[in-house]
């Protein structure tokens, strides 16, 4: 058995796109969708514990910094941005805990045949998948990264982490101005609905970029549909899911391949 951890949950897309992934393989599984509210947390993941067959869970908002801290082990991605997106039993039957959110973007990036090393990065939006993102470019090679949010304390202590992770970037805090970049990525929320404005100046793309929006629905946003009139290169959302996925399935190890986990 696995979890989907959120509140709320209804939201959610993991567990039915895991369910037919289960279906596929022929995999004796299940992931069910789980939620409490946020003062109960700590009860629940005790329940969660002592689950004898639970082997993972998958964690949204606004679980994903206490179930860090929940964990015995953690990968890199996880521990510096301080929030696990996924955890996995250990055979002591502890938590291991990692994040896809960067690695997910990346995966999505390499599979449409993006180049990050030596590119010239501009990143609107600097929260929990941004952090993640922002660290999985630098550590991919871009020459420089710009990140605008509109919380200036938070962009600050981004930039300050990843440039202290990764020295070869050059990471700077700036405004959302896309102007002599070749990636332009929206790692905000905003798009997700018809009326949202634009997060960054569409007038000042040009046809050498690549325009990414991390928003899965709509597939083409209102700033990808304004990037391809303009000649762009855009990335969708969705590719980032499907990676982050199967990243977690092979970290589930689904078909049982190992017995490392529990």
């Amino acid at each position: 058995v696995f979890a989907m951890l959120a509140h709320p949950v209804g939201h959610a897309k993991s567990p039915g796109m895991f369910n037919v992934l289960f279906e596929d393989r022929g995999l004796d599984s299940l992931m069910v969708p789980m939620t409490c509210l946020p003062e109960a947390f700590d009860q629940l993941w005790a329940g969660l514990t002592a689950m004898s067959n639970l082997r993972g869970v998958i964690v949204s908002i606004p679980f994903k910094a206490k179930v860090l801290e929940k964990a015995k082990t953690a990968h890199p991605r996880a521990a510096r941005v301080g929030a696990a997106n996924v955890v996995r039993r250990l055979q002591s039957g502890g938590w291991e805990a990692d994040n896809f959110d960067g690695l997910g973007f990346l995966l999505g990036m390499k599979a449409a045949g993006h180049q990050i090393a030596g590119k010239r990065v501009l990143q609107v939006g600097a929260g929990g998948g941004g952090s993640s993102i922002a660290y999985c470019l630098a550590e991919a090679g871009a020459l420089e990264l710009t990140l605008a949010d509109i919380d200036t304390v938070r962009v600050a202590a981004l930039a300050k982490g990843v440039q202290a992770a990764f020295p070869s970037c050059k990471v700077r805090v700036g405004p959302a101005d896309p102007g002599g970049m070749e990636l332009v990525v929206n790692a905000t929320p905003v798009g997700m609905r018809p009326d949202d404005p634009l997060p960054l100046p569409v007038d000042r793309l040009t046809a050498a970029m690549t325009v990414a929006d991390i928003i899965m629905e709509p597939r083409e946003t209102r700033l990808l549909a304004e990037a391809r009139r303009r000649g762009c290169t855009v990335q969708p959302g969705q590719p980032m899911m499907d990676c982050q996925m199967q990243a977690m399935a092979e970290f589930f190890d689904v078909g049982r391949n190992h017995r490392n986990v529990g």
